[in-house]
């Protein structure tokens, strides 16, 4: 294959690759804020709950109180920063990444074999031009 197709190629899987891992990350982005805002909604109600509960079914003090609540809210938050690190590249990110490292080993094939031909080209043309003179 030409190596300039080879470069274009390259820069063309290049741009799909990024242009998905964008769009991923657009997305992820606008579900953990939608996520977020449920959440403190969800907690919000569930710490009014269950300081109710811990303070006058447990007869606890407000220190006792606020440890056990922090640490369910540390839980949680363990929990959802597990959840959002999970996701990988997509399929369409992996083939224009493989499609680039392809197209990039071919363009340096290319070029390895011009910078042999070059000077085997020049040697003829010099003889070429000898023997008419």
């Amino acid at each position: 294959m030409h190596p300039l197709k080879l470069a274009r190629l390259a820069l063309e899987a290049e741009k799909l690759r990024l242009q998905g891992m964008a769009g991923r990350m657009v997305r992820r982005l606008v579900m953990a804020a939608a996520a977020l805002l449920f959440v403190i909604g969800t907690l919000v109600f569930i710490h009014i709950g269950a300081w109710y509960a811990i303070r006058m079914l447990a007869d606890m003090s407000v220190f006792a109180t606020a440890g056990i609540l922090g640490g369910a809210d540390l839980l949680i938050a363990l929990v959802l920063l597990g959840l959002a690190s999970r996701s990988g590249p997509s399929a369409t990110e992996r083939e224009a990444l493989d499609l680039r490292r392809r197209a990039v080993q071919g363009l340096n094939s290319s070029f390895t074999l011009m910078q042999l031909a070059l000077p085997a080209l020049r040697m003829v043309q010099r003889t070429r031009r000898r023997s008419r003179g």
